[in-house]
């Protein structure tokens, strides 16, 4: 029988041959997650024979990864800021940058959290439910126009016991929506169609192009959402997006020209302009 370290080594050179990034990595994770164990636990365990049942589940998992299926979507879940998301094929797969996206709000708003807040576009839930458990307080508002996300987002809330916080609305961005907040948050389409083009097979042929990619060079839901917004914020209210990191220059003037005040660029952890804030 195979042990566990020899698996690993098998399917990191594997995953190497076929230019998996962190090939070492994706393969300590599919082994934890077929075992049910914490990752740094495996090294405790490198003798340990395999089951043909969990060598069955691996080959398959490591097919999957091999044809640069992304991690993600072949164990289900993914962590993002302190909770546990299930993800699914067709729902965006929350990245690094939205956790620096709710977690700048955090910070900005310290003590005085908002009441309530509007996330629009919000895929597996995952902007929604962090800000929920960060403001325990808050009602929040989460939108979607895809139903599959919807009840993924839904699925979600469940699961980390966030259900009662957070009310979910099928809308095509504002279209049904009929309140008003006092923040809302988006991380809407922004690549262009020449980033995804060049994007790696992992975004390109597995992630859904809709949740991703955006007319006018990556703007127009952004540009979109900012027109119509501002009739949806309370006195005093904000939006932040999540942006290209070649917007900002237009939003600004976009901004200027929709009447919003103290609109601001603010970078993330690589120092690009990824996030963007207009207040009404």
């Amino acid at each position: 029988m195979q042990t566990i370290l020899e698996v690993l080594k098998k399917t990191t050179d594997f995953f190497e041959k076929k230019g998996i990034e962190n090939a070492r990595l994706d393969a300590e994770l599919l082994m934890s997650h077929a075992l049910n164990c914490k990752r740094l636990d495996l090294y405790l365990r490198f003798e340990e024979p395999l089951t043909e049942d969990i060598l069955n589940k691996l080959r398959e998992w490591v097919k999957r990864r091999g044809s640069r299926e992304p991690l993600q979507y072949i164990i289900e879940e993914v962590a993002f800021m302190d909770l546990r998301l299930k993800v699914g094929s067709g729902v965006l797969i929350p990245r690094s940058e939205t956790e620096e996206l709710v977690q700048k709000l955090l910070d900005r708003w310290g003590s005085e959290k908002p009441k309530t807040i509007l996330d629009l576009g919000t895929g597996s839930g995952a902007i929604a439910l962090a800000l929920a458990k960060g403001c325990s307080d808050t009602k929040i508002t989460a939108v979607d126009a895809s139903k599959v996300a919807l009840d993924l987002a839904k699925e979600n809330a469940k699961l980390c016991n966030l259900e009662s916080q957070v009310t979910f609305i099928e809308s095509d961005w504002l279209t049904n929506v009929n309140s008003s907040f006092d923040w809302i948050v988006s991380n809407p389409p922004y690549l262009t169609e020449e980033e995804w083009s060049s994007a790696q097979p992992e975004v390109k042929d597995y992630e859904a192009k809709t949740a991703l990619v955006s007319g006018d060079e990556g703007l127009q839901d952004i540009c979109k959402i900012l027109g119509e917004a501002k009739e949806y914020l309370n006195p005093g209210g904000g939006i932040t997006f999540e942006t290209g990191i070649a917007h900002h220059e237009r939003l600004c003037e976009v901004c200027d020209s929709l009447g919003y005040q103290l609109f601001q660029s603010e970078k993330d952890l690589s120092g690009y302009n990824r996030f963007f804030t207009a207040n009404a």
